[in-house]
């Protein structure tokens, strides 16, 4: 990539976070109903025709900060060494993300306050649902080749899938609760250790 291609696609990717702020800002600030694309499109000085280019609309624009992290989550994960199981993989890969990202949930200003928001909004919630969607088919697709296996075809990759992010979406639940007082980072442990400890099923007669 050339270095004129290389500062057009920092500006582009710049532009899109940019975006991305200001929706959550204006979001939490004034609440979705208030909040038009018009408004966000204000915020930071761009026309509704460039945002339009960025985004489905304002419920995608506030969302878009989470798929970046999960997108880094994996990342981290891809970077894992081979030889790690997947849970152990996934969960180590998010205290990679957690301890390295200046921008990880539990240090990043309100996010704990958007990620409440998402589950009382339906539209929120229903984009939300669709990045997650999203991520966890990456998070296959990553765990697949680390297995070596057709992720269409074998189990294992979508079960160590859905395993690890449950236990992830556990730990941020609890970590949003209004009443909760504990760590991210310390409820990921505890999700984990946990998921760990649970006995295998009986198999039966």
């Amino acid at each position: 990539m050339s270095s004129t291609e290389g500062r057009r696609v920092r500006k582009v990717q710049e532009s899109r976070e940019a975006m991305a702020r200001a929706a959550v800002d204006l979001v939490l600030e004034h609440g979705l109903d208030q909040v038009t694309v018009e408004a966000i499109s204000e915020r930071v000085d761009v026309s509704r025709r460039t945002f339009s280019r960025y985004f489905a609309g304002k419920e995608d624009a506030v969302v878009d900060t989470l798929r970046a992290d999960f997108a880094r989550i994996n990342a981290a994960l891809a970077a894992r060494p081979a030889g790690e199981n997947p849970l152990t993989a996934y969960h180590r890969a998010l205290r990679d993300w957690l301890a390295g990202d200046p921008c990880a949930w539990h240090k990043r200003a309100r996010s704990g306050e958007l990620l409440r928001l998402l589950h009382h909004e339906p539209s929120l919630l229903a984009a939300y649902g669709h990045v997650r969607d999203e991520a966890e088919a990456a998070t296959v697709e990553v765990i697949a080749g680390r297995l070596g296996l057709d992720p269409g075809r074998e189990l294992r990759p979508a079960l160590a899938t859905s395993l690890a992010v449950g236990a992830f979406g556990t730990a941020v639940r609890f970590w949003i609760a209004p009443d909760s007082r504990a760590a991210l980072p310390d409820l990921i442990d505890q999700a984990f250790a946990a998921l760990a400890a649970e006995p295998a099923p009986d198999p039966g007669p």
